[in-house]
């Protein structure tokens, strides 16, 4: 069970917690409010790589809430941080979207051409909805002639609003299975970035919550970085799943519309 009278402080996902797709989840402005009546501090934490966080923080004011940009921490962010503190003269090939791309280089890391990949010593896959033979093809290459493979995130599907689609971790099998090579990956399950955002914050162990809709990377990750987790059954996990996954939340709602009610009576009472 979890305190929830002692929560100062969240590590949210997005995807399937707040919305599906483009379409928000009705409760999602409600559950903002009641974290800023309440003055619970809070960090988006996302594994999806293909947006910047300005990105994001458009995508929300147009579901009707605001945050700031040091409440948003995403899988590029964690991806860059990594490799300026790893390998700051790499040469990066990237699969992946613009927030990706835009992350590395804010950062100032190196991302070779995409028609130009010879001599690039890593590769970086993150979720790409224009994904082509071509680019897997390059990569394969790279990969076999000695690139380092990092993937921003495992998620194998994502949650679209027509339903459960490919995700990121799908690539990343396809590559693996090409290559024979394993990728170091960086967002959940990985406590990293759940770490940082608990850091950004200035939360502790005893008041912060990790809350998701995915049992393998959000409560996973929730769960190696030694916090409590919550999970919501509004994205890809139903209630059948999370009753026989050996992965176990500490608490688990229908959606942060219930998670909000429940903060509010706990926290009233205490």
């Amino acid at each position: 069970m979890i305190n929830l009278s002692a929560i100062r402080h969240l590590i949210i996902d997005m995807d399937g917690v707040l919305w599906h797709g483009d379409q928000p989840l009705p409760p999602t402005a409600a559950f903002f409010a009641a974290l800023r009546e309440l003055g619970i501090r809070f960090v988006l934490a996302t594994n999806n790589a293909s947006k910047t966080v300005e990105a994001y923080q458009k995508k929300l004011a147009g579901f009707g809430v605001r945050v700031e940009p040091d409440e948003i921490m995403t899988s590029p962010q964690a991806t860059a941080a990594y490799l300026k503190a790893r390998a700051p003269q790499a040469r990066i090939y990237v699969i992946g979207e613009a927030g990706l791309v835009q992350e590395l280089e804010r950062a100032g890391l190196t991302v070779v051409p995409p028609d130009q990949p010879a001599g690039a010593t890593h590769v970086v896959v993150g979720w790409d909805r224009n994904l082509t033979y071509a680019k897997l093809a390059e990569a394969c290459l790279l990969i076999r002639a000695g690139a380092v493979f990092i993937g921003t995130n495992p998620d194998v599907t994502y949650p679209d609003a027509r339903g459960v689609v490919p995700g990121n971790g799908a690539t990343l099998a396809l590559l693996r299975a090409a290559t024979d090579v394993d990728p170091i990956i960086i967002g959940k399950p990985q406590p990293d970035m759940l770490l940082q955002s608990m850091a950004r914050m200035g939360g502790l162990p005893s008041d912060t919550a990790v809350i998701g809709d995915r049992l393998d990377t959000d409560i996973l990750g929730g769960q190696r970085a030694g916090l409590p987790t919550i999970l919501v059954l509004s994205g890809v996990t139903d209630r059948q799943l999370a009753n026989n996954s050996p992965i176990q939340p500490d608490a688990v709602f229908e959606d942060v519309g219930e998670l909000a009610s429940a903060l509010q009576a706990a926290q009233a009472g205490h």
